[in-house]
């Protein structure tokens, strides 16, 4: 099963460590399972950037990068290379283990969950 652990960039959110998830799913549905803090406006629809995330390990595990997730990780704030739009990242393989850190979100206005 998935092993995804989510770092926080907002250094008084603990690490968490999610295990048993199944592939098939997207960072963003994870965090709304598990009670992650994440921003999102638009739904999941790639449609904002206020899901961005860090992918620091196990890109290989996501499906790949489109063109409009480019496009919108250009908005958000402090892109990187490793830089995702978490409604993007569906998980692809049921051994696949992930890292992820998630921005700083007092910085986002957005929905929280």
């Amino acid at each position: 099963m998935v092993k995804i652990t989510f770092n926080f960039e907002d250094k008084n959110i603990p690490t968490k460590v999610v295990k048993n998830v199944e592939s098939g799913y997207s960072i963003l549905e994870i965090t709304e399972d598990f009670d992650i803090h994440l921003n999102h406006n638009c739904g999941g629809v790639c449609a904002c950037s206020t899901c961005h995330i860090y992918v620091e390990k196990g890109d290989d595990f996501l499906e790949e990068i489109s063109d409009k997730e480019e496009d919108f990780i250009d908005r958000a704030i402090n892109p990187r290379l490793e830089s995702r739009l978490a409604c993007q990242c569906v998980i692809l393989e049921d051994d696949a283990e992930i890292e992820i850190t998630i921005p700083d979100q007092k910085q986002i206005i957005g929905h929280e969950h």
